[in-house]
C-alpha cells in the first residue's frame, strides 16, 4: 500500500496505551493473583439490575437495536430533566468525542485544551486533522483557566475540558468554570468531559455540574463505564443544544450502542443502592490510599475521582516501580504517554485489591529507596 494515501496527521499518531489486561499479565508471568488497578474501572462490578436486563436481552440479539434508543434516552431525560432531543448516545464517551471530531473538525481546525489531559481525546481529534493547542497546567496539575483563556483566538473552534481531569484527578471549580466561560465566545464549542461526574459531585462541594448551566455552546460528555461499572459494553452519553445534537446524529453509526448495552445502562440507572455502594467504597479506599502514598513520600495529587496519581523520583524510577509491581501481579498505569513521565496512576479497587497493592509496595519500597533515594 502506498504511504502517500496516509495523511501526515495520521502517520504521526500513536496507538492509545490502554492498561495491561489481566489475561495478558497472566500469560506473561504465570501469576494467579492479579489486581488490575490501571483503568479506573468499578471494582465492585456491574449492577445486578444491569446484568439481569442484559441477560434478558440476549434472546433478542437476532434483532437490530433501537437506533433511537428510546427507552434509554427516556431514562436519562427523566434523570437529568432534559428532552430526549438533547441527548446523544455512542460506544463510550470516546465514541461521542469521535462524533464531535467527524462533525466539526476539518484539517487545520484549531482546538484548545490543556497539557496532560485525556489522551484519547487528542488521538481522536488529531486523527481528524485538528491542530491542537495546549495550555500548560498549574504547578499542582490543575487546568489553568487563565492560560486557556489567553490562548483563545479568532481561529479557535473548540475548547476541551476534562472535569475532573484524567490522568491527574484534579478539577476546575465553579468559580473557575464561570471565569472560563466569560472568555469563550458564543461561537466556540466547549466540550466538557465529565466521565467521573458521579465521584466528583460527591467529593467536591464546588464542582461545577454542567447541568446547572445549560449553555448553548457546551456539550457535556458522561459515561456508564466508570461509576456504573459497565466498561465492557461501551455506553457513553452526551447532552447539548438540540441543534448540535442533531448534527451529531447525522454522522453517528446507525445502531450504536447495541441492544444489550442499552438495556444494561437502563438497569444500571435504576440501581441506586449499587451506585451508592460504589461511591462509599471509593470514599473509604481513597482516604486509605492517599494516606499510604503520602506517608511513603510518593507525593499523591489530590483527586475527586476513583484514582490517584503519584510521582516517583524519576522516569527511570517510575518504570522500575511499574515493572516490579507487574512481577507481583499488580497492574497500575505509567503516565509517560500523557506527558508525565515521572508519574504513575493507581485506580481504587476493592479492599482485597488494595491490600495486594500495599503488600507489593511494602516489599518494593526498601529497594526502591536504595536505588533511587527518597522522593522530594
Amino acid at each position: 500500500m502506498s504511504k502517500e494515501l496516509i495523511p501526515e496527521y495520521i502517520k504521526s499518531l500513536k496507538t492509545y496505551p490502554a492498561g495491561k489486561p489481566i489475561e495478558e499479565l497472566a500469560r506473561e508471568k504465570g501469576l494467579k493473583r492479579i489486581s488490575k488497578l490501571a483503568s479506573n474501572e468499578n471494582p465492585l462490578g456491574p449492577s445486578p439490575y444491569a446484568v439481569r436486563e442484559m441477560t434478558y436481552e440476549l434472546w433478542n440479539v437476532h434483532r437490530y437495536p433501537d437506533m433511537h434508543a428510546y427507552d434509554l434516552k427516556s431514562e436519562l431525560a427523566k434523570l437529568y430533566q432534559l428532552q430526549t432531543g438533547n441527548i446523544i448516545l455512542a460506544n463510550g464517551s470516546e465514541g461521542i468525542i469521535g462524533l464531535l471530531a467527524r462533525t466539526f473538525i476539518q484539517p487545520g481546525t484549531e482546538v484548545l485544551t490543556s497539557a496532560n489531559t485525556f489522551l484519547a481525546f487528542k488521538i481522536l481529534f488529531q486523527g481528524a486533522g485538528a491542530k491542537i493547542i495546549e495550555a500548560p497546567m498549574t504547578p499542582d496539575y490543575r487546568y489553568d483557566v487563565k492560560e486557556i483563556a489567553s490562548r483563545i483566538s479568532e481561529n479557535t473552534k473548540m475548547v476541551y475540558i476534562a472535569n475532573p481531569n484524567n490522568p491527574t484527578g484534579t478539577y476546575i471549580t465553579k468559580a473557575e468554570f464561570d471565569e472560563l466561560m466569560e472568555s469563550v465566545p458564543k461561537h466556540v464549542l466547549v466540550i466538557l468531559d465529565e466521565a467521573y461526574f458521579e465521584y466528583a459531585q460527591r467529593a467536591a462541594w464546588d464542582y461545577p455540574d454542567s447541568m446547572d448551566y445549560r449553555y448553548d455552546n457546551v456539550i457535556t460528555l458522561r459515561t456508564f463505564s466508570k461509576a456504573y461499572g459497565l466498561s465492557g459494553i461501551r455506553v457513553g452519553y452526551g447532552f447539548g443544544h438540540e441543534e448540535l445534537i442533531d448534527y451529531l446524529h447525522r454522522v453517528k453509526l446507525v445502531f450504536e450502542p447495541g441492544s444489550i448495552a442499552q438495556k444494561g445502562a437502563i438497569g444500571a440507572i435504576n440501581d441506586y443502592p449499587h451506585l451508592d455502594r460504589t461511591l462509599r467504597n471509593n470514599e473509604k479506599r481513597y482516604k486509605e490510599l492517599f494516606s499510604y502514598l503520602e506517608k511513603n513520600q510518593l507525593n499523591p495529587l489530590p483527586s475527586v475521582t476513583n484514582f490517584i496519581t503519584f510521582s516517583a523520583s524519576s522516569e527511570k524510577a517510575c518504570f522500575w516501580l511499574y515493572e516490579e509491581l507487574l512481577n507481583k501481579g499488580v497492574i497500575i498505569r505509567p503516565l509517560k504517554a500523557s506527558g508525565m513521565p515521572e508519574f504513575l496512576r493507581v485506580s481504587i479497587g476493592t479492599k482485597e485489591e488494595m491490600t495486594h497493592f500495599y503488600e507489593a509496595m511494602n516489599e518494593l519500597l526498601p529497594q526502591y529507596r536504595e536505588l533511587f533515594g527518597e522522593n522530594r
